[in-house]
C-alpha cells in the first residue's frame, strides 16, 4: 500500500504503521496521519485525529492501546483524543498539561516508552507553542515523527500569535542538524526519506518568503498589512488558502519587527 490509503493500516517502518483519517482539506492535505507505534501486542497512538467514530474504531481494532501521544493541540490531531482515551483507558501525554489525562506532561529530551519503542521527545515550537516531534530508535531503525513541523508535501503554516517564526526557524535548524537519511513520518502527507533534508528545504523556502516580504515592506512602508502582503506575495496561490497565508505573513511581519526591520 502507498499513501493515501484510507481505512487501511499501512506499515511504514518495522515499528510504525499509519491510519489515514478521512478529513482531507486545504490545511490537512489528504487527511490526518494517525500513527500506531509498537512491536508487541499493544500499541501507542500518536495523534488520534478528528472525532470520527469510524476512524477511532479502526484504531481500537488494532489495539490494545497502552498510550496516547499528541504532537500538538490542533483539532485535526487532537479532537478525538477524549473519546479514544475513554474507549481504551489509555493515558494521554502532550507538552501542554491541559491536554494530558492520567499522565504527566511531556518534557524536552525525555525518552518515552511507546509500546516497546523508545521515543525521544523533541520540543519543536513554531507551528504552535506546544508542538513536539518524537525521534524513534529501535533495533537499528530510526525515524522522526514530525507532526505539523514538517509535512509530507508543501510547507507548514506558522499561524500568529500561537505560531512564532523565530521559534520555528530554530526548530528547523535543529531538525536539519539530525543525521542524514532519517525518515520523516509527518502528521499529513506521505513519509519523507530524510528529515534533515526536508528541514533544510523548509529553511530555504522561509528565507525566500522573508526576502519577498522584506521587499514589500520596503516598497509599501512599515504599516503594510498582512492582507496587503498576501495579495502581492501570494498572488499566484489559490485564494482558498489566503486566510492561512495571512496568518503566516502576520508571523513573518512580527518576526521582522522583532529584528527591528519593521
Amino acid at each position: 500500500m502507498t499513501h493515501p490509503a484510507y481505512g487501511e493500516l499501512r506499515p511504514v517502518t518495522p515499528f510504525a504503521s499509519v491510519l489515514l483519517a478521512a478529513n482531507p482539506g486545504p490545511m490537512t492535505l489528504d487527511g490526518t496521519n494517525t500513527w500506531l507505534i509498537g512491536t508487541g501486542d499493544d500499541r501507542a497512538v500518536l495523534d488520534p485525529g478528528p472525532d470520527d467514530g469510524a476512524h477511532l474504531e479502526r484504531i481500537v481494532e488494532h489495539g490494545p492501546v497502552s498510550l496516547i501521544l499528541l504532537s500538538h493541540h490542533h483539532f485535526d490531531h487532537a479532537e478525538g483524543v477524549a473519546e479514544l482515551a475513554a474507549r481504551t483507558g489509555a493515558p494521554v501525554r502532550a507538552l501542554d498539561p491541559q491536554l494530558c489525562a492520567e499522565a504527566e506532561p511531556l518534557t524536552d529530551g525525555e525518552v518515552v516508552d511507546a509500546a516497546g519503542v523508545p521515543l525521544t521527545v523533541l520540543a519543536t515550537p513554531g507551528h504552535t507553542r506546544d508542538s513536539v516531534c518524537f525521534r524513534a530508535e529501535h533495533e537499528g531503525a530510526s525515524a522522526v515523527f514530525t507532526g505539523d513541523s514538517i509535512l509530507g508535501r508543501g510547507t507548514t503554516v506558522v499561524a500568529h500569535p500561537d505560531g512564532h517564526l523565530g521559534s520555528y526557524l530554530a526548530t528547523l535548524r535543529a531538525l536539519a542538524a539530525l543525521p542524514a537519511g532519517v525518515p520523516a513520518l509527518p502528521g499529513h502527507g506521505p513519509e519523507l526519506p530524510d528529515v534533515a533534508a526536508a528541514a533544510t528545504g523548509y529553511l530555504a523556502h522561509r528565507e525566500q518568503r522573508l526576502g519577498q516580504i522584506r521587499e514589500v515592506v520596503r516598497n509599501n512602508g512599515p504599516r503594510v498589512t498582512a492582507r496587503e502582503v498576501v495579495e502581492i506575495v501570494y498572488a499566484d496561490v489559490d485564494p482558498a488558502v489566503w486566510p492561512a497565508a495571512e496568518w503566516s505573513v502576520e508571523a513573518q511581519l512580527t518576526y521582522l519587527a522583532e529584528l527591528g526591520e519593521r
